[in-house]
């Protein structure tokens, strides 16, 4: 099973930007990161496949947030610009450990490891 383990995550004020890590112990094909806010569901953010050739972005980040990662250092990162008020929640990253070629980039079920997650909290 692959570890992953998040950073990057604090207190910020709207319009700051912040950068999300998440170290892999191992291996993975396709990698993402999904935020979940107190009371609400977990929602998609990006995605990336293994080689980077293809992105995808959750349209309330498009254009403010960039997904990378770094295949030697096993690191998936997420650059968010211009940060509201409204992205305040836990983020979390997800690696598909077992390929799911029948899986979209932003489906749930295209991951089977999880990070604990990482809290991003944005002030007015």
């Amino acid at each position: 099973q692959v570890q992953l383990v998040e950073s990057g995550g604090g207190l910020v004020q709207a319009g700051d930007s912040l950068r999300l890590s998440c170290g892999a112990s191992g291996r993975t094909f396709s990698m993402a990161w999904f935020r979940q806010a107190p009371g609400k569901e977990r929602e998609f953010v990006a995605a990336i496949s293994w080689g980077g050739h293809s992105t995808d972005y959750a349209d309330s980040v498009k254009g403010r947030f960039t997904i990378a990662r770094d295949n030697a250092k096993n690191t998936l990162y997420l650059q968010m610009n211009s940060l509201k008020p409204e992205e305040t929640a836990v983020y979390s990253c997800a690696a598909e450990v077992v390929f799911r070629k029948d899986q979209g980039l932003r489906a749930l079920r295209k991951y089977d490891s999880w990070g604990q997650g990482t809290q991003v909290t944005v002030s007015s």
